[in-house]
């Protein structure tokens, strides 16, 4: 490895490859370390025996607006522009046109409740109808959309993301992982499988511990996650404590998938989806034959998210598998085979899904995204202010923090 270079991106996912793309043509020497063997991060195109499967990020979200989207159409990927089918209940199996009408009604009422008469403990279920008939409902989308349920969620934070977002969703049939991964400038010195062990700060140095030795560059870009910059598996200087407790402010939710192949001429039907228990916070919600491949995506959120990864892939397979037998009859088990899933809550270089803001915390995401010394400069989807948990808000973060870096770093810049 380049011992001294100028800058050190610690992260090889959307915002360290943000970061690397801004920094191109700047004239600094960039290093990338990845404690990973891969490139992406939460970004992951899998590679199965019916073809590929993201288990992390794979939607364009504000599609209309996110650069990864201008940047999939001009390296030639793709972009799969068809509305999506997750506003639809197949043939309305165990949830009737009326059930959904009125769930629908509940979240759009509960929405506006956060927007317009914020709760004053700024906790997102304080804004729930007391006993409300569609409350675990309500709670599995919080799963879906945040991690975590409602009563550790910030309607401050919510409502800013909520109020960013087009609701344009796309998709990159190749995968979205493998358009992150391949973004990455070739000329970036990148170094896979290099954990970092500890980060020190002399008088105006920096000093890198990692697998393959010692780095000492004169800024870092730091694009680690909110659980490991809060955690313990790095040693961090007592300086960053301040960031180290706005990442804590700002954990990582539990977001999980679990893939089930499709095998013999079954009665699923391509781009279609089910929700798997309106009631059970706990429940999936299935894409089914996404693009018409033989599969089954299951998306599983909060507690159904750590029930899947407590009680391990084959638990979670079976209660996929009898939820989608509910639904559509036991004849299907026959049709239903395990495929892939992911354990993000178990990977020590993540350590879940992505961030949501405790009540009150929102704006640790400000704190989270202030550079240090003109030295050390924070990225990742966690210090965007209304596009976080997102690959494109990594990716914008990462930019920001490049160009923080340049303003340091090179005079001529300001």
């Amino acid at each position: 490895m380049t011992p001294e270079p100028d800058i050190v991106i610690i992260g090889a996912g959307a915002a360290g490859i943000g970061a690397a793309r801004r920094l191109a043509g700047s004239g600094l020497s960039i290093l990338m370390i990845e404690s990973l063997p891969r490139i992406g991060g939460r970004a992951w195109t899998f590679k199965t025996p019916v073809g590929t499967v993201d288990l992390g990020c794979a939607w364009l979200h504000s599609a209309d607006r996110n650069p990864w989207t201008r940047i999939a159409e001009e390296s030639g990927f793709a972009v799969e522009r068809r509305p999506s089918a997750w506003s639809r209940q197949f043939r309305e199996l165990g949830f009737s046109r009326e059930e959904q009408d009125a769930a629908h009604q509940a979240f759009a009422e509960w929405s506006e409740r956060l927007a317009t008469n914020p709760p004053a403990s700024d906790r997102a279920s304080d804004a729930l109808e007391p006993n409300g008939s569609w409350t675990p409902y309500l709670q599995a989308l919080s799963g879906f959309i945040s991690g975590d349920e409602l009563e550790r969620i910030s309607a401050k934070d919510y409502v800013a993301y909520d109020a960013a977002s087009t609701a344009t969703n796309w998709r990159v049939p190749a995968g979205y992982g493998t358009l992150i991964a391949s973004s990455l400038p070739g000329n970036v010195e990148v170094h896979l499988d290099t954990p970092l062990r500890s980060l020190a700060l002399g008088g105006t140095g920096i000093e890198l511990q990692t697998s393959r030795g010692p780095l000492q560059p004169r800024a870092v870009i730091l694009t680690v996650s909110t659980n490991v910059l809060s955690g313990d598996t790095i040693a961090w200087p007592s300086a960053l404590e301040p960031w180290r407790d706005a990442a804590a402010r700002l954990p990582l939710g539990a977001n999980e998938k679990i893939f089930l192949e499709i095998v013999g001429d079954s009665p699923f039907v391509p781009e279609s989806h089910v929700f798997g228990n309106p009631h059970d916070p706990e429940t999936g919600t299935y894409y089914i034959r996404p693009l018409g491949s033989p599969l089954i995506e299951c998306f599983l959120g909060g507690a159904g998210a750590r029930s899947a990864v407590a009680d391990g892939k084959d638990a979670a397979f079976a209660r996929a598998v009898d939820q989608l037998a509910a639904l559509f009859g036991s004849s299907v088990r026959e049709y239903l085979r395990p495929l892939a899933a992911s354990e993000w809550r178990r990977v020590p270089s993540i350590g879940g899904g992505y961030s949501h803001a405790l009540p009150g915390q929102a704006d640790a995401r400000i704190a989270l995204a202030r550079p240090f010394d003109d030295r050390l400069f924070f990225a990742g989807e966690a210090t965007h202010r209304s596009d976080f948990s997102t690959a494109h808000g990594a990716y914008q973060s990462g930019v920001r923090a490049a160009e923080e870096a340049m303003h340091a770093l090179l005079p001529m810049s300001r």
